[in-house]
């Protein structure tokens, strides 16, 4: 794999054909092209992060699942490699920062791919926030550990601060250039590999509790009395259980078309991004079976789920190592977190840079301007960290009772941020579908792809798969069936249609005020389309 240059040297010249591919599309290049391989593919793998989604979601997998939940994971991995290969030949004909944004306003229109890019930076700001505050009890965990702090990580205070702080250093780290957020991720990479297999072999060597076999069962969680949750799944579990077992890896496997929103910062990108996409899912998948697989062989061979469950999950099972090996667990988890928070930090300032370049955004050139120095845009960095820190204050409010509007219940003691956070996979996926539904059109309209990378006689098969698995998934995510379903430990019944609903309204009242798309309409030229449709004969 490719990786940049070391501390010192410059950066060897990008290939000509990096720089003139952009001025087909109507860019001149403004950021520095010094990220490899390596670089990229880290971004999209410290974004999708297997240490995070598994650390944060064991329990609730194991809960609803069993030790079977395992497979469920196979469904996202598969179904989002289909999604990757259709992104992949977009990378490669649109090697444009912004991705899904430039992808879907090349192949469908100006206001089209503005509402893409609208649902898909909302989602990225609010995952920034969900990342980094989910980081906060691993934090209080270490500091209790090596200096007697108390720090409660339940407290709105604690939380705010320990974000706050956290927020500031990455936003440092992401001005400061795009070879600093690739060493960073590629640190990340290092962390991810100890996190994941390194540990999954630590549990091996000090030894598991159950057979291979124990990873196909269901420990009985489809049945009410069995369950470690007190969910009720009617005694089903294929069709019960599963499907809401199988969120727990899909609340993961996202994060890989990073690699694209980058794009103009990496070498060859028409032909590397592609690569960078389908290996961070690949691996993604191998890393989190490995860990999964670990944690489950190494539950208490009694009582397997419920000790687990009810004990914690993650910090129960990893409580049998050693003290010492428990803190520098702690410290891995917290830089997987902070990794991946720079990660997405850095994909979704580079999407709002895309966006103002082509003025769609409000004071769109402050907010693309690039530091002369860093060759990074910082107006977009700090706007995005502004707007994520003003997300992470909806922790302070928090009902005390439910509230009721109309045939919406607010639950009680739910903060207002973990109702927003619902839209951090949702908007994703909802993104996700109408990037590729783009991808159809374009195709349907005679786009042929001229990038390294082409599906050729499969691009219609694997578009229509990916967007059958992303329209399921997105119903099974954002599906309203009550605050005492088991969905609701994911999904907080009406909320999350609700919380889509308002952010779409707020993005059409801004469209129609502001009217992006015009701007947007001076910057939708290809000079390859024309060739393209020259050839056959349709324009």
């Amino acid at each position: 794999m490719d990786t940049v240059g070391t501390r010192g040297t410059p950066a060897p010249p990008a290939p000509a054909g990096d720089d003139a591919r952009l001025a087909n599309l109507g860019y001149q290049p403004q950021l520095s092209r010094v990220l490899g391989l390596f670089a990229n593919f880290s971004v999209a793998f410290t974004y999708l992060s297997p240490m995070v989604g598994i650390y944060s979601l064991f329990v609730l997998g194991l809960g609803t699942g069993g030790p079977a939940y395992l497979w469920l994971l196979f469904i996202p991995v598969i179904g989002m490699l289909f999604v990757a290969l259709v992104f992949g030949e977009l990378a490669s004909h649109y090697p444009v920062a912004g991705a899904l944004y430039q992808y879907s306003k090349f192949s469908v229109g100006p206001g089209y791919g503005w509402f893409v890019g609208w649902f898909y930076g909302i989602a990225l700001l609010v995952t920034v926030a969900a990342v980094d505050t989910g980081v906060v009890a691993y934090v209080t965990a270490l500091t209790h550990n090596w200096f007697g702090w108390n720090l409660d990580p339940a407290s709105h205070t604690t939380i705010l601060a320990i974000t706050l702080i956290l927020l500031a250093i990455q936003t440092v780290l992401n001005i400061t250039g795009a070879k600093v957020m690739g060493r960073v991720a590629q640190f990340g990479v290092y962390v991810e590999v100890l996190g994941t297999f390194g540990i999954a072999l630590i549990l091996a060597i000090h030894g598991f509790h159950h057979v291979l076999g124990f990873l196909f069962s269901t420990q009985g969680v489809q049945h009410a009395a069995n369950n470690p949750l007190g969910l009720d799944f009617h005694s089903h579990w294929l069709t019960g259980a599963a499907l809401i077992a199988v969120l727990a890896p899909v609340y993961i496997f996202y994060g890989f078309e990073s690699a694209g929103d980058i794009s103009e910062e990496t070498k060859d990108a028409g032909r590397q991004v592609p690569r960078a996409m389908r290996l961070a899912l690949i691996w993604g998948g191998i890393a989190s079976l490995v860990l999964t697989a670990g944690l489950l062989l190494a539950t208490p061979e009694r009582n397997a789920v419920g000790a687990t469950v009810k004990g914690g999950g993650m910090p129960f099972i990893l409580g049998q190592l050693s003290t010492g090996l428990q803190d520098f667990l702690l410290v891995l988890i917290i830089f997987a977190f902070f990794s991946c928070g720079t990660s997405i930090q850095g994909a979704g300032s580079r999407l709002a840079f895309s966006y103002a370049r082509d003025g769609a955004l409000p004071a769109s050139r402050w907010i693309a301007a690039v530091h002369p120095r860093f060759r990074t845009p910082v107006h977009a960095l700090l706007s995005g960290a502004l707007v994520t820190g003003l997300f992470v204050l909806l922790v302070f409010a928090s009902p005390s009772r439910n509230i009721h509007i109309g045939f919406i219940t607010y639950p009680a003691n739910t903060n207002v941020l973990v109702s927003l956070v619902s839209f951090g996979v949702s908007g994703i996926y909802l993104s996700f579908l109408l990037t590729v539904i783009a991808a159809a059109i374009g195709r349907a309209r005679g786009w042929i792809p001229e990038g390294s990378f082409r599906l050729g006689r499969w691009g219609w098969p694997v578009t229509l798969v990916a967007a059958a698995y992303l329209g399921l998934m997105l119903i099974n995510i954002a599906a309203p069936t009550g605050l005492a379903s088991p969905r609701a430990y994911f999904n907080l019944d009406w909320i999350t249609l609700t919380v889509i609903a308002v952010i779409a309204l707020v993005g059409a009242l801004y469209f129609v005020v502001g009217r992006p798309d015009r701007g947007i309409a001076r910057h939708v030229h290809d000079e390859l389309e024309a060739s393209g449709a020259e050839r056959l004969g349709r324009r």
